[in-house]
């Protein structure tokens, strides 16, 4: 029986991506910042653990009480819409403690054991944004991007040892990213004199083309992990891969 452990699985891409590694019969650590009773069943192979992957201690104490994992997914991310202009600099750090810093730092607390082993998966969430980049998003898109070049690098630097790194890329969902775990409320980031701008992207954003569903992301986070191929990139939902075929 393989284990895999998801961060940021209180909502959203974690929680759907928890749900179908465990209905495949996988061992599942779903972990997030604050457990609350009653966001995954009680069950066998199913559990649940605290942790913040920007605090190097809680990252410690997570993998000291899960023990060997065989898949490592990281998920866990913020979003950002507005402005870049109206956009703090300590907003977009925050940003990138998570987005970035966070999946380097769980990255790195795995490789010893992977590595001893010669074996062991990564798997990066990242974004569409980073294939076709969009406007009000430029903070979230560089916390993206810069996980995308870290990984594609990684791949590389740890092909030798037997581990596979991967990218999985969603698409828009309106239930996750842009909706959830936002950084700031967008009235806070739309200057006025971009206000007449933001609100056609924002109607674009309430009535999608395609949007990408929860089920759609953990499916191909489900394939990548088990995909035994040098492939790096798996967009994710149907937007994500006229974007992808585009790019």
């Amino acid at each position: 029986m393989k284990t895999v452990l998801i961060t940021g699985c209180s909502s959203g891409y974690g929680l759907e991506t928890a749900r179908y590694f465990h209905a495949q019969g996988w061992s599942v650590i779903a972990t997030m910042r604050t457990p609350r009773e009653g966001i995954l069943p009680v069950a066998d192979r199913l559990r649940v653990l605290a942790l913040d992957v920007t605090k190097p201690e809680s990252v410690a104490a997570a993998l000291e009480a899960c023990g060997p994992i065989d898949v490592l997914v990281n998920n866990a991310g913020i979003g950002m819409f507005g402005a870049f202009e109206a956009t703090s600099m300590t907003v977009v750090r925050n940003l990138f403690e998570t987005n970035t810093f966070g999946t380097m730092a769980m990255t790195q607390a795995v490789l010893p054991q992977f590595r001893g082993r010669r074996s062991g998966v990564i798997v990066n969430v990242t974004s569409s944004a980073t294939l076709a980049p969009m406007p009000l998003v430029a903070a979230y898109t560089a916390s993206k991007a810069a996980v995308e070049g870290f990984t594609g690098s990684l791949a590389h630097e740890l092909k030798g040892f037997g581990i596979r790194v991967k990218l999985v890329e969603p698409g828009y969902g309106p239930s996750t990213r842009f909706t959830q775990n936002v950084q700031m409320p967008i009235e806070a980031t739309i200057p006025e004199a971009y206000a007449s701008y933001a609100s056609s992207i924002l109607s674009a954003f309430e009535q999608p083309s395609a949007v990408t569903t929860e089920c759609d992301v953990a499916e191909v986070v489900w394939r990548a992990a088990n995909d035994w191929s040098e492939q790096l990139r798996y967009p994710a939902g149907p937007d994500a891969m006229v974007l992808a075929q585009a790019s």
